[in-house]
């Protein structure tokens, strides 16, 4: 039996665990293995300059965490994993998808985003939309376009009236 110092670690880490999730807009769950340790640094940095970051915990930690907030990700939980988070939904999909384009080692396993649960497929789906201010931009051109089209066209009324 496990001494009450041992459990209150643990209990700890669980606690830090669902306070992780809890305050995220999406978790991923992902493999590291075989990566060196300058590869899990440079993903490190990415994900931080994105607004995730990540930890590593063991499994049955975050098994325990997972349940004691009702969601099923135990298949995800299979071998190494470790948990990314961010309050940005695509962030830290999309920077663990492009990450692993050049480091084939890192899988995806399993995610939370916005409170349904993403797969595998899913998350590679969740990793082709464009980043927050991608779409901003794309908004603000097609805003733009509407607002010169509107401009060319009063100015040809106007030219028409004139005449």
């Amino acid at each position: 039996m496990a001494s009450a110092k041992i459990l209150a670690e643990k209990q700890k880490t669980i606690d830090e665990i669902k306070s992780c999730v809890n305050s995220a807009a999406s978790i991923v769950l992902f493999d590291y293995r075989g990566m060196t340790d300058s590869e899990i640094k440079q993903l490190r940095s990415e994900l931080r300059k994105n607004g995730a970051n990540y930890k590593v915990y063991k499994n049955t930690l975050m098994a325990r965490a997972f349940a004691d907030l009702k969601l099923d990700l135990n298949e995800g939980l299979v071998g190494p994993s470790a948990l990314a988070y961010s309050t940005d939904q695509i962030a830290p999909i999309k920077t663990l998808s492009d990450f692993a384009k050049d480091h084939p080692a890192l899988t995806l396993k399993a995610g939370i985003v916005d409170g349904n649960y993403a797969d595998e497929a899913k998350l590679k789906e969740y990793a082709t939309i464009p980043s927050r201010e991608g779409l901003l931009t794309m908004l603000a051109g097609g805003m733009i376009g509407l607002v010169r089209d509107l401009s060319i066209c009063l100015d040809l009324y106007s030219k028409q009236k004139e005449n």
